[in-house]
């Protein structure tokens, strides 16, 4: 049974070591940089597999699969450092290096995160806290923001990036969780006895107007429509998922009607353009069209195997280490290596769905729930967009994209749900 808990290990660290032993032979024999990088890597995720083992702190496949994501991400950065290099385009092609630094940093802030969370009881009584520092990030971004490709949704403090939205969906899943944790139980007799306006309950009410509020300031202020989005689903998914007025959903899609069109009319340049280049980005292939054209022939010159780390041409799709890195992977890792980043997106999901319904804690449960579909959903926005199944929106992919407001962020509510897990999850030896 040991022996059967370390496997899943040992198959990452295999995919590590061949992937960046491709690398090595394909940068050459004198340059043991992306081997260094190999061993980093791999070191770091044994060790936090035996202290997590060891500890039995919380569900070990949270972080098996992490580390895989993790490590695709990696490898394919790396390798758009070496194109970049070919290439001599200049510019920032120290990809990898800074995103095995925001690895350990987010490990780090993984454990705090976990120990915190399961030690401190009262999250649940801090909603006006949390609202308070949602509504404090948004203005902070609107008066001292810089923006970048459209959007006002970076902070820039001693030539470092800071992307506020990335802690505001945090601090948002964890308000609207002590929300709907205090609705009436499903299987409730007892009567409802909550304040009421037009016959919706009033804190259903003041939950309703903070979403938009979130959604109208990202919006309207930062044209950050991605997140925007994101909030709007983790919100309307948890109103079918608990118990909430009929009336208040009708109210909710009439609501997002309202703000798309107003945002249309206001920002019709901003969101024209990517509407446009999703319809028929072929009109316009050399401006608007031009990232969605790339992306679809990076993916389609991959096939189902890929043309192999080193063939392809990542330095030619816009924002590959970002937005497109997943048009990049399949590029050069091929279609099956993109079906299965997917498939652990799932087991991701699914992982998380189940410590939910295991949780005992309604706020907890809650919690966790919103954080698996923040998870989910933002990797479907940004999938669908970069195979056009969807309008392009620019955020990032959980683990794999290059960044590091993305990679802390993404490490704390894995730490979250992490900690969600510690009570009722039992590792057998």
């Amino acid at each position: 049974m040991t022996k059967m808990r370390f496997r899943p290990m040992l198959y990452i660290t295999l995919v590590n070591i061949i992937g960046f032993l491709m690398l090595f032979i394909y940068c050459g024999a004198d340059d043991f940089t992306y081997m260094y990088t190999c061993l980093i890597l791999c070191g770091i995720n044994t060790v936090m597999y035996l202290i997590l083992y060891r500890l039995e702190y919380g569900d070990l496949y949270l972080f098996l699969t992490v580390s895989m994501l993790v490590s695709i991400g990696l490898i394919m950065l790396s390798r758009i450092d070496l194109a970049m290099e070919a290439r001599s385009a200049g510019g920032d092609s120290d990809f990898s290096s800074r995103q095995i630094m925001w690895f350990i940093v987010g490990i780090a802030t993984y454990f705090v995160t976990v120990f915190v969370f399961s030690k401190v009881r009262f999250w649940n009584k801090l909603k006006f806290v949390y609202m308070a520092l949602c509504f404090g990030l948004i203005l902070a971004t609107v008066i001292f923001g810089k923006e970048i490709n459209g959007s006002k949704n970076w902070i820039v403090i001693a030539n470092k990036s800071i992307q506020p939205s990335e802690i505001i969906k945090i601090f948002y899943c964890l308000c609207i969780a002590c929300y709907f944790s205090a609705l009436p139980p499903f299987d409730s007799k007892k009567k409802d006895n909550r304040q009421r306006f037009l016959n919706i309950p009033i804190d259903e009410i003041i939950l309703c107007v903070f979403v938009y509020a979130c959604m109208g300031a990202l919006a309207l202020f930062q044209k950050e429509w991605g997140t925007a989005l994101l909030l709007f689903l983790i919100y309307f998914a948890m109103c079918f998922v608990y118990k909430t007025s009929n009336l208040l959903k009708m109210i909710n899609i009439g609501g997002i009607l309202l703000v798309g069109i107003v945002g249309f009319f206001l920002l019709a340049d901003h969101i024209g353009v990517r509407v446009n280049a999703w319809q028929n980005p072929w009109q316009d292939a050399s401006g608007g069209g031009y990232q969605i054209i790339q992306s679809l022939i990076a993916i389609a010159s991959g096939g189902y195997f890929g043309v192999g780390l080193g063939n392809g041409m990542p330095q030619s799709v816009p924002f590959a280490e970002t937005d497109f890195i997943f048009a990049a992977i399949c590029e050069e890792m091929g279609m099956f290596t993109g079906f299965a980043i997917i498939l652990l997106y799932f087991l991701l999901t699914y992982r998380g769905i189940k410590i939910a319904l295991k949780s005992n804690n309604e706020y907890l449960k809650a919690v966790c729930l919103s954080l698996v579909i923040a998870i989910g959903f933002q990797t479907f926005i940004i999938i669908g967009g970069v195979i056009k199944l969807i309008p392009l929106t620019g955020i990032t992919l959980p683990f794999v994209s290059y960044g590091g407001s993305s990679m802390l962020a993404s490490f704390i509510m894995i730490g979250i749900i992490t900690a969600v897990s510690m009570p009722d999850k039992k590792v057998k030896k």
